[in-house]
């Protein structure tokens, strides 16, 4: 399951955080297990109280998604002019879909 999606400029632990936050905001994810793979993720769990753990056993599965989601963000990407606001939109469309 997708719960959310969204764009950064950069990487690390304060943009996890924020999106993490957001992500505390809408949904119920007290429980949830966070598979990541470094980059601070794990700091930026930690910040928030979640569980994660640093996993690179279910890596096909997540790479599989990843090259999935990043084929259709090239297709959007060949035709789209437009600002970061209507990306937002066009990935909670993708999200939408994908669930």
């Amino acid at each position: 399951l997708l719960l959310e999606i969204d764009v950064f400029s950069r990487r690390g632990t304060d943009p996890a955080a924020a999106f993490l936050h957001r992500l505390i905001e809408k949904h119920e994810i007290g429980d949830a297990e966070f598979l990541v793979d470094a980059g601070g993720y794990l700091t930026a769990l930690a910040r928030h109280d979640l569980s994660g753990q640093l996993n690179y056993s279910d890596r096909n599965h997540v790479e599989k998604w990843v090259q999935t989601a990043s084929m259709q963000i090239d297709r959007f990407h060949s035709f789209w002019r437009g600002s970061p606001t209507s990306a937002r939109r066009w990935l909670r469309r993708f999200r939408h879909h994908y669930n």
